[in-house]
């Protein structure tokens, strides 16, 4: 058709509506046909059919109502204005639900929330535990103390020992950001098949400081870790500073520091570390992310075994156990422990 997709304007559109309904013409077929002329996005066909309700109910003006109140205009700082109250009152709103309440353009608040006020749709983070004003005072307070320990004693750091437990799958997917590809705009969209960690899994135990790797353990199929099993993995890693950081034991100078699960914060594992007069640093609860180990060797290490895929526990140990003891360097644990 030779005009299709003419120019209109929205009073024009009203009145071909305002025409044909007069002619008891259906709103689905008004709709077709001024799409055929005007273009598929003339209007929808929801919009057809309630004007088509408003001749119907005695209305002949095509033009819009005169609204009460001052007119918001689109270019003014009131606008902005409006639109960041309306969304900072609820931070859910869509672009749509705000443009109806504020009577503007869907182009005109994309435009506002989006190049003028900078907002963006964000997913909410993920944590595991939501934390009282109590907990964070109390991470303050050990965060604080820790640092001011680490300033005016330059050893600190050389006898701090840390470790915790982390899962090791036999299968690990790539994540989203690790299977990005570059993609010209004419090539074909990349395809992934869906992946799930593997069920079988094996527990991985590991103690460092800031010279390197002291005791790597995993954990045997069907065991648990409790209080009496971590005493166990403790007198490993005794014999291991022994032997690695000589002196270290005799000068009583050790201070460890875990979280506060269960097998670490038990009874019996505290009068074994009061024996042998390990201090043991405060660690706030619900904390993970101030374990040095969470984000300095168990990050890295699910990163570097993404896409791979092991037939059993030994190989699981071959791969784990090069990749940590390669990772944290003497420099690089100082490093880390010093961001830290």
């Amino acid at each position: 058709m030779e005009n299709q997709y003419l120019c209109c304007t929205k009073e024009e559109v009203r009145a071909v509506i305002r025409f044909f309904n007069f002619q008891n013409i259906s709103p689905t077929e008004i709709h077709r046909k001024i799409t055929e002329v005007y273009g598929p996005q003339v209007m929808s066909r929801k919009s057809v059919s309630v004007w088509c309700t408003k001749f119907n109910s005695g209305r002949e003006s095509v033009e819009d109502e005169a609204r009460s109140g001052r007119p918001i205009s689109t270019s003014t700082a009131e606008t902005i204005d409006a639109v960041e109250k309306l969304l900072r009152s609820d931070r859910r709103l869509k672009i749509r639900e705000m443009a109806t309440q504020l009577d503007l353009p869907k182009t005109t608040v994309h435009e506002i929330v989006h190049e003028k006020l900078n907002f963006r749709k964000v997913c909410a983070r993920w944590v595991p535990k939501m934390l009282t004003a109590d907990h964070k005072t109390k991470r303050l307070r050990i965060s604080i103390e820790h640092l001011n320990r680490a300033r005016n004693d330059e050893s600190f750091l050389d006898h701090l020992i840390t470790g915790d437990e982390t899962w090791v799958h036999y299968s690990t997917p790539y994540n989203k950001r690790d299977s990005m590809t570059w993609k010209h705009p004419e090539s074909p969209v990349p395809k992934k098949f869906k992946q799930t960690i593997s069920s079988k899994k094996v527990m991985a135990t590991v103690f460092w400081d800031a010279q390197g790797i002291l005791l790597i353990e995993f954990l045997s199929k069907n065991e648990t870790i409790n209080a009496d099993r971590y005493i166990e993995t403790l007198k490993k890693l005794k014999e291991k500073i022994r032997f690695k950081r000589r002196g270290q034991l005799r000068s009583g100078n050790v201070k460890l520091l875990h979280d506060n699960a269960t097998p670490h914060s038990a009874g019996k594992t505290k009068a074994w570390l009061e024996k042998y007069k390990w201090e043991v640093l405060e660690h706030p609860p619900y904390s993970p992310d101030l374990a040095p180990s969470d984000f300095f060797l168990f990050g890295p290490l699910k990163k570097h075994l993404g896409g791979t895929h092991f037939q059993n526990e030994e190989e699981v140990m071959c791969c784990v156990f090069p990749r940590w003891h390669f990772q944290i360097t003497p420099s690089l644990g100082k490093m880390h422990q010093f961001k830290w």
